[in-house]
C-alpha cells in the first residue's frame, strides 16, 4: 500500500508511523503510543473468518488495525473513552482508508453492553490499565495515566461487560501483569469467562515474566493449556526470532 498524502488528517504534534504491513498509524509521542504489548496481543488472538471483533480500550486503534492486517475477520470495532483519542484513532482508520472494515466509536467500557447490544460479537479484545491504586507512579499527564490506571474502569468492569457483549463460546483476549494473575482468574470465571490459553512473556530467558496473554471462553470448560513462555530479548536491543515473526520482521 503506498503511504498516501493525507496531510490534513494529521494534526500538531503528531505522526504518522509505518507499521510495516501496508498501514500506518497516526500517534501523539507527548500523549500516548502503542506499545508492545498491544502488538504481542494481536499476535496471541485467533481470529476465525468472518468473525466480529470487539477491541475494549482501543487507544491508538492499533489492535483493530493490526488484526485487520492478520486476519479474516469480517468487521473490527475499536471502543475508547477518551474522546481526542477516539478522534485520533477514528483519523487513522480514515488514513488507511479502512472505513468499512473498522469502526471506532467513542464510549466507556463500562456502557459496552449498552452501546453494541448483547452478544455482539464474536471475539473481544483488552490491553486494560494494569495498575490499581498506588501500584506505580500515576502519570501527571492524564491520558496517559487513564490508559495505565484503573482510573476510568476495573478488570471487573473489563471481564463484565466482556461477557454481556460475546456471543455464547466467545473469545476473549487480553493482555495484563503476572502479578495480577490470581485475581485475573477469579475475575474472569465469576462472569463465566473460562481461561482457555495462556501464555507468559519475559523480557529476557533469565529475568521474570513481565506480561501475559490470556484466552478465556464465554461457557467454556474448566481446562487451560499453557503454551510455551515468549523471550522478548536474546540481548539488549536484539529481538528474538518469535518476536520478530510477530512483528512481521521475518
Amino acid at each position: 500500500m503506498e503511504k498516501r498524502n493525507q496531510s490534513d488528517l494529521i494534526r500538531p504534534g503528531e505522526r504518522v508511523d509505518d507499521l510495516q504491513n501496508g498501514f500506518y498509524v497516526i500517534q501523539n509521542p507527548e500523549k500516548f503510543c502503542f506499545g508492545m504489548d498491544a502488538v504481542l496481543l494481536s499476535g496471541f488472538a485467533r481470529i476465525k473468518k468472518d468473525e466480529n471483533v470487539l477491541d475494549m480500550g482501543t487507544g491508538t486503534g492499533i489492535i483493530p488495525v493490526l488484526l485487520k492486517s492478520k486476519t479474516r475477520g469480517k468487521h473490527f470495532t475499536g471502543l475508547e473513552i477518551q474522546e481526542e483519542c477516539a478522534e485520533m484513532a477514528g483519523r487513522t482508520i480514515r488514513y488507511n482508508k479502512l472505513e468499512s472494515d473498522i469502526d471506532i466509536v467513542c464510549g466507556d467500557i463500562k456502557e459496552a453492553a449498552d452501546i453494541f447490544g448483547a452478544a455482539s460479537f464474536n471475539v473481544v479484545t483488552s490491553n486494560p490499565p494494569y495498575m490499581i491504586g498506588e501500584h506505580g507512579l500515576q502519570n501527571p499527564y492524564m491520558p496517559k495515566a487513564i490508559a495505565r490506571h484503573e482510573i476510568l474502569c476495573t478488570l471487573e468492569d473489563v471481564a463484565s461487560q466482556a461477557s454481556r457483549v460475546l456471543k455464547d463460546r466467545g473469545r476473549f483476549y487480553m493482555v495484563h501483569r503476572p502479578f495480577r494473575l490470581a485475581e485475573i482468574f477469579q475475575v474472569l470465571t465469576r462472569y463465566k469467562l473460562e481461561p482457555k490459553r495462556m501464555q507468559l512473556v519475559y523480557p529476557y530467558i533469565d529475568r521474570e515474566p513481565n506480561m501475559v496473554l490470556i484466552e478465556a471462553m464465554k461457557g467454556g470448560n474448566s481446562r487451560i493449556t499453557v503454551e510455551k513462555p515468549l523471550i522478548v530479548y536474546e540481548s539488549p536491543g536484539v529481538y528474538t526470532e518469535n518476536i520478530l515473526k510477530i512483528y512481521g520482521m521475518v
